[in-house]
């Protein structure tokens, strides 16, 4: 049985992205070395009255309805697990290019990038087969959880073919 305890600290409303194929990437100041981990939501952006201004207009009512996880204390749902596919350095210039595959506007993007350089995480998303409610260890960028999950019977977010598809445009 295959099991995992590392996690990515993310936006809900980024996560659910993902893990419904309305994203197939992440944006970073740095790279990683982390071949897969779980994609454990957050929701302190969710605190600023204009958080919705950070996403393109198409997804705002998607947002809006996920931009908070099931909870209890502190503990979160966990539904996916993500695989780094590859990380590519691009300009931060040139990010406004891959726009059709996240769900922030370019203005949110570039607010946080302050490098000439962005990492872009190309992610192959799995939903896990029966999400859990599961609590983390403190990180800012990585924890851990509590208890490992098992991986077996997830499945991918996206058919191989619209996954290949979205390579081949990135």
């Amino acid at each position: 049985m295959s099991q995992i305890t590392k996690c990515l600290n993310e936006w809900n409303a980024t996560v659910e992205a993902l893990g419904q194929g309305k994203q197939t990437l992440i944006i970073r100041n740095y790279s990683t070395n982390i071949e897969r981990f779980v994609l454990y939501p957050t929701v302190s952006y969710v605190n600023k009255k204009d958080y919705l201004k950070s996403f393109q207009d198409k997804y705002r009512l998607f947002i809006e309805e996920n931009s908070l996880p099931k909870e209890d204390g502190k503990k979160k749902e966990v539904k996916y697990v993500a695989e780094v596919v590859n990380v590519l350095e691009k300009s931060t210039s040139k990010i406004g290019n891959l726009k059709k595959h996240y769900v922030w506007t370019n203005e949110h993007v570039k607010s946080y990038l302050n490098t000439k350089n962005a990492y872009v995480w190309v992610l192959r998303v799995y939903k896990l087969k029966n999400p859990i409610i599961a609590e983390r260890t403190r990180g800012m960028r990585y924890a851990n959880l509590i208890e490992p999950i098992s991986l077996d019977g997830m499945e991918p977010v996206l058919s191989d073919s619209e996954f290949n598809k979205i390579l081949r445009e990135i």
